[in-house]
Parts: structure tokens; C-alpha cells; sequence
């Protein structure tokens, strides 16, 4: 039915308000439904709720390569990418882990004398391995000397020592205190010396009291051992421990009675000895077993018997002698590098008074 009202009446003005109010609801009802159907389309955006986030993507092979060159410690091995890492993501470099040390002296404890404390404080303050280069307690090595006088200084690194015996330990019979402090550690296979890896360098440490030990011939018991000892092992350096040296130019001067222990080891190729029983501070320039210099093959000898025992002067000057010194106690700390080696002798006066590096052979 048509609307027959007149123009401006009152009924058609009436009948168009109700016309546009009716088109105003039903375009406010379209516009209400639009957005309910959108947000139902993009519910969760924003959230943390993992089944409605996107995954994140794989890393790529350039991505990969970026995190296997620099990941290390408290990270993803060498080569492998963290788990959702975004391709920017980097790991930190790989810890390096240090060369090993060994720091020690020979001639350490006695109870009359507190310069084995102050020595002791200087290993305090070096870590890694602690050789003792024979004449631990003092006067006579015996199980209360060695109580009383070595173990309350150099005894707190006893976990970390390998140790050397000397003439004043022998004193006790059968190295009764010596064996008796040490264990396992001064004889593995139940004699006097023995050899161990530290490293990449293999340590031989032997027993020059020969008299003792029945001789330090290539013919006796350890003379034999040593010989096996140097050929069973297949490190490019070595280094050697024992207490009588077998040049020096301290008070007790060359011991030939040591002359095959040097034999053996030039013959084998070694780099390093270490000794004491003189009570000073002497580096030697490589030699070969009659001191002749020989900086192609032979072995550099170093004197320590600084620990703690009062000090003595040099009488004489040895062949090939590059320095000596006795005017303080102290230590000697090696770094055993792969193919090399740095010395370093660190008195009690807190200067290091020589250092130094040469290469194995």
C-alpha cells in the first residue's frame, strides 16, 4: 500500500523518521557482526600461548656456520644451533684451557728454620703440579721431621705433589719417614722413582742416592728401568728429577755417579733436568752428558735447592754456568708448553730474578 498522505503532512514525516531509524539499526547490527567475525579470526595475537604463535623458522646453513664458529662453554657444542636461536644469535668462544705448571725446589723443611713458610706461601699463590727435588725434611727425613717440619708449609699441597727423595730423607732406614709421608705418591710401583705424563711432557723422577738404591748404572735395577722408561714413551718432551746434580758449581759440585742418568736421557732426547742437593739457584746452558755445549740436543739442568735449608756460596764456576745465585730462597714454575717450555725462578723478595722459554727437541 502507498503512502496517500499530502506533502509536509504530519503522517509522511512521521513514516520517514521511522524509515531512517530502521536503516541506522540494521547498518549498526552489520557493523557489530563485522568486528565479532574479525576478532574471532585473530584471537590470541599478542599472547604468549604457544599454540597460537607461529613457529619459529629452522636456522639456515649460513646461520649455522655462524654459531658453530663461535659457540663454547655454557653453550651448544661446537657445530649444533641452539633450539629456536633466531639466525642473528651467537654462543661465546670456546674456553681454552691452560698448559699445565710445575713449581718446586729441593732442600725444604727444617724445624729451625721458617724459610720453607715463605716458600711455601709462594706455591700458595702458583697452582698445578709440585715436584720436591729430594731433602724434603730435615736433618735426617725422619716420620717427626716430616710431621713437625715439612707438612706444616709445603704439607698442604701433599694432594698436588710429586715428590723426590734425597740423602738427608735417606737417613732414615729404608726411607721409612719419607715412604711413610708420601704413600703411593713417591713410589707407585713400590721403588723410589717413577715416571708420569703431565701434559703433553712425560716426567721421569728418579733416585740419586746410589749407594742406596743399588746404583745408578745403565746396568742396575733403575738404570735398566730408565732405559725402558725413555723408550716406551712416545712424548716429544721430557723432563727429569732427582736430588744430586750432575753439574754445578755449588759446594758439593759435579756427582759423576749421576753421569748415566744423563747419558741415558741425552741419548733419548729429553730437554729438562731438575736438581738440588746444592743450596742455591744455577741455570745451566744445554750440554751434552761431557759438557760440551749443545744447543741442538742437549739438556738444560737446573739446580734448586732453595726450599727452605740455609744457603751457600758458589766455590767454583761450572762449564756452561749462565747463572747463579744464592741470595734468597724460592721456587722454580715451569709451563710445560706442546713443544716448549718457559722457566721462571720466583724468590722470596717477590722478583723474579731469571726467566726465561726454550724449545723442546
Amino acid at each position: 500500500m502507498t503512502d496517500q498522505s499530502p506533502p509536509g503532512s504530519p503522517v509522511r514525516g512521521l513514516a520517514r523518521g521511522v524509515a531512517l531509524a530502521a536503516v541506522a539499526f540494521i547498518a549498526t547490527l552489520i557493523l557489530l557482526f563485522g568486528l565479532v567475525t574479525l576478532a574471532g579470526q585473530t584471537g590470541g595475537r599478542g599472547t604468549t600461548d604457544a599454540s597460537s604463535t607461529p613457529a619459529v623458522p629452522a636456522a639456515t646453513p649460513a646461520s649455522s656456520a655462524t654459531s658453530s664458529a663461535t659457540s663454547g662453554a655454557g653453550g651448544p657444542s661446537p657445530g649444533s644451533a641452539s633450539p629456536g636461536a633466531s639466525p642473528s644469535s651467537t654462543a661465546s668462544s670456546p674456553a681454552v684451557i691452560p698448559d699445565p705448571t710445575l713449581v718446586g725446589a729441593g732442600d725444604i723443611a727444617n724445624c729451625a728454620l721458617d724459610d720453607d713458610s715463605a716458600t711455601a706461601k709462594l706455591i700458595d699463590a702458583t697452582p698445578g703440579a709440585v715436584f720436591t727435588a729430594g731433602d724434603d725434611a730435615y736433618p735426617d727425613g725422619t716420620a717427626k721431621q716430616f710431621r713437625d717440619c715439612y707438612r706444616p708449609t709445603w704439607g698442604r699441597f701433599l694432594d698436588r705433589t710429586r715428590p723426590a727423595a734425597g740423602n738427608h730423607d735417606w737417613q732414615t732406614k729404608d726411607l721409612a719417614g719419607y715412604l711413610g709421608y708420601f704413600g703411593a705418591a713417591a713410589a707407585p710401583d713400590g721403588k723410589s722413582w717413577y715416571s708420569y705424563d703431565l701434559g703433553t711432557w712425560h716426567v721421569i723422577v728418579l733416585d740419586s742416592d746410589c749407594g742406596s738404591v743399588g746404583g745408578c748404572g745403565s746396568d742396575s735395577v733403575q738404570g735398566r728401568w730408565l732405559t725402558a722408561d725413555l723408550a716406551a714413551s712416545s712424548a716429544r718432551c721430557t723432563l727429569a728429577i732427582w736430588h744430586h746434580p750432575r753439574f754445578s758449581s755449588g759446594e758439593h759440585g759435579n756427582d759423576a755417579e749421576v753421569a748415566p742418568f744423563w747419558r741415558a736421557l741425552y741419548d733419548a732426547g729429553a730437554d729438562v733436568v731438575i736438581n738440588g742437593h746444592d743450596h742455591d739457584y744455577e741455570r745451566f746452558a744445554p750440554q751434552d752428558p761431557n759438557a760440551h755445549p749443545d744447543r741442538g740436543r742437549g739438556i738444560r739442568e737446573f739446580v734448586v735447592g732453595t726450599g727452605g735449608a740455609a744457603l751457600r756460596t758458589f766455590p767454583t764456576t761450572a762449564a756452561n754456568s749462565e747463572l747463579r745465585t744464592a741470595v734468597a730462597h724460592g721456587v722454580i714454575r715451569l709451563v710445560l708448553h706442546r713443544s716448549s717450555y718457559e722457566w721462571s725462578f720466583i724468590p722470596t723478595t717477590g722478583e723474579v730474578t731469571d726467566s726465561g722459554s726454550g724449545p723442546c727437541h
